[in-house]
């Protein structure tokens, strides 16, 4: 089949029949060193791999969700349902996970992303139970970047006492999200949720940031923040929003923040999310990014993707499809 007649049933058939593969070649037929598992207390919210020379591991903070209308603000109503259902979803609630990222390089320890802790509901704040499984503490982190200060990226800078939730880390926000959010007023009305809402969602980026507000780091997207870890311009959803780009050699790893919600609704379908501030802008960075992940065979990190939200971007039919990537034991 040449590149040219890919098409989505192509592709998600492709993708299905891969996963399928990988759990049957997996199955122990049993045999004299057969042995019974040892079922684990829950499902782990940790997976490692590396990019290059750089160790990472994706870090769940658990999850979060609202109506499917929020994340695809101009999809018609029956083919929204009609997707979802297709997908296998609820139709009334789309779930969005929290996949925080910690980078270790050049000796030290880097958390892309603070998470949401609970400032969205009680199902988030999964993150330093998950630190603890790897053998770590919230001292043990050195920098945190963050690439724009909605509730659900920076909830877990304030710890329960206050104070910082990482005593140690310098925490890096883009300069123009805090400008909006933090020093000054922000008019949050072109948000499509309730008005209490948006009230406690202002407040609550505020009240998470207070700890750390005095030794920020504002970086302005497009530069290098650490060795291995560039920014890349990426406003829109927010004035200031970052994606960031991991490197070592020729490996490279690229994180989409918030420029889609779920792969269903926003890459298999180019529906628009609408808490995009500036849905022209956001719809420009999306492809953008997007193009450069599919043309660059780059492996993808989601931020609220299916856990563990990795995988791979390919263009088609004049829009993208979302492969998972196979996972790795």
């Amino acid at each position: 089949m040449s590149r040219l007649t890919l098409n989505r049933r192509t592709i998600m058939l492709s993708a299905a029949s891969g996963g399928a593969g990988l759990m049957l070649g997996r199955l122990h037929m049993g045999g004299a060193h057969a042995q019974t598992p040892t079922v684990p207390p829950a499902n782990a919210g940790f997976y490692h791999f590396r990019v290059g020379d750089i160790r990472a591991t994706v870090l769940s903070d658990g999850v979060i969700g609202g109506p499917p209308r929020i994340y695809a603000s101009d999809a018609p109503e029956a083919d929204l349902k009609s997707v979802l259902r297709r997908a296998f979803l609820p139709t009334d609630h789309l779930t969005l996970n929290l996949n925080t990222l910690l980078i270790e390089t050049g000796g030290r320890r880097i958390l892309l992303e603070a998470g949401a802790g609970l400032t969205m509901g009680p199902h988030g704040g999964r993150l330093f139970a998950n630190l603890a499984a790897i053998g770590l503490t919230p001292s043990d982190i050195d920098v945190i970047v963050v690439s724009h200060t909605h509730p659900d990226h920076v909830g877990n800078l304030r710890g329960a006492d206050g104070g910082k939730a990482f005593p140690r880390a310098t925490v890096f926000a883009p300069k123009a999200d805090w400008d909006f959010f933090v020093k000054g007023e922000p008019d949050l009305s072109y948000m499509p949720v309730p008005a209490d809402f948006r009230t406690r969602f202002g407040a609550a980026i505020k009240r998470s940031v207070e700890p750390v507000a005095a030794t920020v780091e504002l970086y302005e997207p497009g530069q290098e923040i650490v060795s291995g870890l560039t920014s890349l311009a990426a406003a829109g959803h927010t004035p200031g929003m970052a994606a960031f780009l991991v490197h070592s050699g020729s490996d490279q790893l690229l994180l989409t923040a918030d420029l889609a919600y779920h792969p269903v609704v926003n890459i298999d379908r180019p529906w628009l999310p609408g808490p995009d501030r500036d849905k022209e802008a956001a719809l420009a960075a999306r492809r953008r990014i997007f193009d450069r992940a599919a043309a660059e065979q780059m492996l993808v990190l989601g931020f609220h993707y299916p856990f563990p939200g990795l995988g791979r971007m390919l263009k088609i039919d004049g829009g993208y499809a979302w492969v998972p990537a196979n996972w790795q034991f």
